[in-house]
């Protein structure tokens, strides 16, 4: 088992959760803030990896649990060597509310991980953007999508379909700029 250590990278970290859940028999795929770090190369740093997996239950706990995880009710996994913490918000992975059909994997050297690619990672940070006025969100686009290639028709036909066009322009104006 590869040991988690103060040192242990987010993306490390990724894998080593994604390959102890694959040897019970659980799919995940890791959203949010931790995929705009790795995408940006930590231009945002997240401290929690977000995890959505259908049908939780106590296989994930017995999983994290033998990865040195503890959880305490009400709050995400935690793990005294390392500051990240580790949830698993409900499913279905969805970005808005389009179900996401594309997933990436990564490699490491701790194994490999499922997460949203670029263009999914963008719809993503966007649709807080979008429903919810975090302008964070709108910033963690910008940082993936300057940083990583990304499918822009995608992004206007899906933000068209929220009801976003005009919030998109603004996604559309910081991208083209410095």
């Amino acid at each position: 088992m590869t040991k988690i250590t103060k040192k242990t990278s987010i993306e490390e970290l990724g894998a080593i959760v994604c390959e102890k859940l694959k040897e019970h028999s659980i799919d995940i795929v890791l959203t949010g803030g931790a995929v705009v770090s790795i995408y940006s190369k930590n231009e945002y740093e997240s401290y929690d990896l977000d995890f959505i997996v259908e049908g939780l239950g106590k296989k994930v706990d017995k999983a994290m649990n033998e990865l040195g995880f503890t959880k305490e009710k009400g709050r995400p996994f935690s793990h005294s060597h390392t500051p990240y913490t580790v949830e698993f918000p409900a499913g279905p992975l969805m970005v808005g509310n389009v179900p996401v059909k594309n997933v990436a994997t990564r490699k490491t050297k701790n194994g490999s991980f499922v997460l949203l690619p670029p263009t999914e990672c963008v719809m993503d940070r966007l649709s807080a953007y979008f429903h919810f006025n975090d302008p964070q969100g709108l910033e963690q686009a910008v940082l993936v999508a300057k940083a990583q290639p990304i499918k822009l028709k995608r992004i206007k036909t899906w933000a068209k379909a929220e009801g976003a066009e005009d919030k998109l322009q603004n996604f559309i104006v910081r991208l083209k700029s410095n």
